[in-house]
């Protein structure tokens, strides 16, 4: 029994173990890859920003600089989305543009550690990401 116990112990310690959060592994996109529905590149990005948050709140600054590079990258892709909702077609440009430039910010903030930078770009693009939003509500 005295052995049992420890067993049973380090058997509950070992399974209350979580899985490796599967947002994390978001690949790169291509340089010169095909276009991607608006949808695709909207769910892309915001498991990007809750990735970026997540690595921010690790201080874990060098998948955050990876993760503001992605997220530059699907901002570029952005610009030429398929599918994209008729709310967005005038303003995908600015949309992208706008995004692509917060990740640039977000990467340098990265870079240099800097907390408070990183804490102003990271709400920009959560803002900007909600903005993206397929439905109105």
């Amino acid at each position: 029994m005295r052995r049992i116990l420890p067993v049973c112990a380090l058997t509950l310690v070992l399974s209350c173990q979580g899985v490796p959060d599967q947002r994390a592994s978001v690949p790169p996109l291509p340089d010169k890859g095909p276009p991607l529905t608006y949808a695709q590149l909207l769910e892309r990005c915001r498991t990007l920003a809750a990735n970026a948050t997540a690595a921010f709140y690790a201080d874990n600054w060098p998948v955050l600089e990876e993760t503001a590079v992605k997220l530059e990258q699907s901002a570029d892709y952005l610009a030429r989305a398929e599918d994209v909702p008729a709310k967005h077609k005038d303003t995908l440009p600015t949309i992208s543009a706008d995004l692509a430039k917060m990740s640039r910010e977000l990467k340098d903030a990265a870079r240099g550690k800097d907390v408070d930078k990183t804490n102003e770009v990271m709400k920009k693009i959560n803002l900007k990401v909600r903005e993206m939003r397929l439905a109105d509500g």
